[in-house]
């Protein structure tokens, strides 16, 4: 799977806070997440972030 900045993330556990979707912030061997819900941010393992993926929703071309 690519991801690229600005895509949605759902993953199959979800936060505290009741959402499943997070926002890619950030691309690289880490991922910084921000939390689609209450706008935690999190910086996790790419390897995780792959593991953990159910769908990605493509952020909207202008």
């Amino acid at each position: 799977m690519t991801y690229e900045i600005g895509d949605i993330v759902k993953l199959k556990k979800k936060h505290p806070c009741g959402s499943f979707q997070w926002e890619v912030l950030r691309v690289g061997a880490d991922f910084r997440l921000q939390c689609c819900g209450c706008g935690r941010q999190i910086m996790i393992a790419r390897k995780l972030v792959e593991k953990n993926t159910r769908d990605i929703q493509k952020k909207l071309e202008n």
